[in-house]
């Protein structure tokens, strides 16, 4: 099998625990980063490594949307007020740039349970959503049965297994014919630098903001809303974005 023109980068926002919903984020949301793999190492890697070098001096620092919000070290720096601005901007300007194709499932916590009880993973339901649009954009790309990698950062060895026999079981019973032959699920540290992985941590929560307010200011997401996947009628949800409720 050849391998695809694309690679996937997968990231979440809040918990996918039912036990106890957070009343200040009771949506969890799984966000899929699609990008031409000719355009990740010519344009988006260079451009990350770039705007590192200009704020740390290195290209070391991994950014974490969490920690570049709180200005938790090695983010610190951002409590200067005219540092953070200019920061934001430039970083703004940065995913703007970026190009990707994005996928996000945002499950609405409370309803789930309501609809469904507390014993399916709500996890395992929004990468069910997520994958088969990935492999929808993917099949426009005439990328059926070239390997498609989807990266996911590790959690631990018990939810990476978990997650492994689900992403497979998932692909294994599919009614989508030629998605068990595209796609291939790959982990990846939680300390590994990767452009990817890094980008795809900065659009999940915003998204999960958006989706719980949609009238509050947003910045965040006004440029991640650009990326997303679209029906031919320019439609986000259902193509880009699906919602559960």
């Amino acid at each position: 099998m050849s391998f695809s023109d694309y690679i996937v980068y997968v990231d979440e926002a809040g918990d996918h625990s039912l036990g106890s919903i957070d009343a200040d984020f009771p949506v969890f949301v799984l966000a899929f980063c699609i990008f031409d793999k000719r355009q990740y190492i010519n344009q988006t890697t260079p451009a990350v490594q770039q705007f590192k070098f200009n704020y740390f001096g290195h290209d070391m620092t991994i950014l974490h949307e969490r920690e570049i919000r709180k200005s938790i070290e090695p983010f610190n720096i951002l409590q200067n007020r005219n540092i953070r601005q200019s920061f934001m901007t430039d970083l703004s300007q940065l995913m703007t740039d970026a190009p990707f194709t994005l996928v996000a499932s945002c499950i609405d916590k409370q309803h789930f349970v309501n609809r469904r009880g507390s014993n399916e993973n709500p996890y395992h339901v929004a990468m069910q959503f997520g994958l088969e649009r990935v492999f929808y954009f993917l099949q426009q790309q005439q990328q059926v049965n070239k390997k498609t990698h989807i990266v996911f950062e590790c959690r631990g060895k018990k939810e990476d297994n978990e997650l492994e026999l689900e992403f497979r079981r998932l692909l294994d019973q599919s009614q989508v014919n030629g998605m068990a032959g595209s796609l291939d699920i790959i982990f990846a540290d939680k300390k590994v630098n990767s452009t990817g992985l890094q980008l795809a941590d900065m659009v999940a929560r915003p998204i999960g903001r958006h989706i719980m307010d949609p009238n509050q200011s947003n910045r965040a997401y006004d440029i991640i809303e650009t990326k997303f996947r679209r029906s031919p009628q320019g439609n986000v949800r259902g193509w880009g974005l699906k919602c559960y409720p």
